[in-house]
């Protein structure tokens, strides 16, 4: 393993790619990103599934036979998807089992349509679980209000969770009580609690993304947001996750709800190509990378241990500084929730044109 990578793994750091394709599983370049690359885990989405489906020869004959057997464009999607997911587990099952379940983790995203509708969730989510069929797969699920009230009972029937679309400091709280909930509500229905495991996606880069262009040229608050947003959110991972209510079900085998941080690609070119990877290494957490930032890791990441614990003090006045120039939190984490379902959506939608597509072919 190189360097940097070595070096965030020691940190306590997973790395997780983002991206899956047939292409990426069948050429084994994902078995050899697992053996050489550092990569322990695999997140999706449908913009991700889209432009794996438009390239390539890969899906072609799935697809045919899909149209053979009548199946529209919902159901390919989902056989299609849900094969992807379930190769990539098996080629991550060593990684599930020498971790005891922690990393060797891949990710299914629910239909966004679903990002407001708690039962029709709820539905998806075991939908998905079942078909997979892996012990090793976690089904997304939007951290909406209604998706936050979904992951209780999601989690109460054992199913893996990993709660996606998370910007606020108050909906990650939100999403940690309703794991805890989820938990006790397993552990009365007489599930194992260690067979359960979770991570919260907290979005990073597109809080700078939001926040700076709301800021002079030559502010000194540019690039500050994003990485102060995520670490008061280990602070309150570390809070909630050390407390009491918790201790209470780790007596019981119950693991922790690990932050992960998503959407780590850097946007803005003024700033550092790896900053949301180094500037945010602390243990018990995952690192989800497009396999650009992984590359910039590996090419001239500089990893100098923990950069989240002796922060939080300075991460509160750097809201608090943005506060003063006008630019309210609230408005900010509200519009990135409601962009990134707009997104999820237009995503959803380009999948279902691709696969539609790619069905009039065959």
């Amino acid at each position: 393993m190189n360097d940097p990578l070595k070096a965030l793994a020691d940190a306590g750091v997973s790395i997780w790619l983002d991206d899956l394709s047939r292409e990426r599983i069948e050429s084994g370049n994902l078995a050899e990103m697992v053996a050489t690359s550092g990569v322990v885990g695999v997140t999706t989405n449908p913009t991700i599934f889209a432009s794996a489906l438009s390239k390539g020869e890969k899906y072609a004959e799935q697809v045919k036979s899909l149209k053979e057997s009548g199946a529209d464009v919902d159901t390919t999607v989902f056989e299609l998807t849900t094969t992807d997911v379930q190769q990539g587990c098996d080629i991550l099952r060593p990684v599930y089992d020498r971790t005891d379940g922690v990393d060797g983790r891949v990710s299914i995203e629910v239909d966004p349509g679903a990002a407001r509708d708690t039962d029709y969730t709820i539905s998806l989510a075991k939908k998905l679980w079942e078909r997979v069929d892996r012990p090793n797969a976690l089904i997304k699920i939007p951290a909406t209000v209604e998706g936050v009230a979904a992951i209780s009972a999601v989690i109460a029937e054992g199913i893996s969770v990993n709660v996606t679309l998370i910007f606020s400091l108050d909906r990650y709280r939100a999403v940690m009580d309703a794991y805890l909930e989820g938990l006790e509500k397993a552990a009365e229905a007489g599930h194992d609690l260690s067979t359960i495991h979770s991570v919260a996606s907290f979005f990073v880069s597109r809080v700078d993304s939001e926040v700076d262009k709301r800021l002079p040229e030559d502010s000194p608050l540019r690039g500050t947001a994003a990485l102060a947003n995520a670490r008061l959110a280990y602070e309150a991972y570390e809070e909630v996750f050390g407390g009491e209510r918790f201790t209470v079900l780790q007596a019981k085998g119950a693991n922790s709800q690990r932050p992960l941080w998503a959407s780590t690609g850097v946007k803005d070119p003024n700033l550092p190509d790896t900053l949301y990877v180094t500037e945010l290494v602390v243990a018990n957490t995952v690192n989800t990378m497009p396999e650009k930032t992984l590359h910039a890791v590996i090419d001239h990441g500089e990893i100098i241990g923990d950069r989240v614990h002796n922060t939080y003090e300075e991460s509160r006045e750097a809201i608090a500084a943005l506060e003063r120039e006008g630019i309210a939190y609230a408005e900010v984490v509200e519009i990135l929730e409601k962009e990134g379902l707009e997104k999820f959506d237009a995503s959803w939608a380009e999948l279902l044109g691709t696969v539609s597509a790619e069905l009039d072919k065959a």
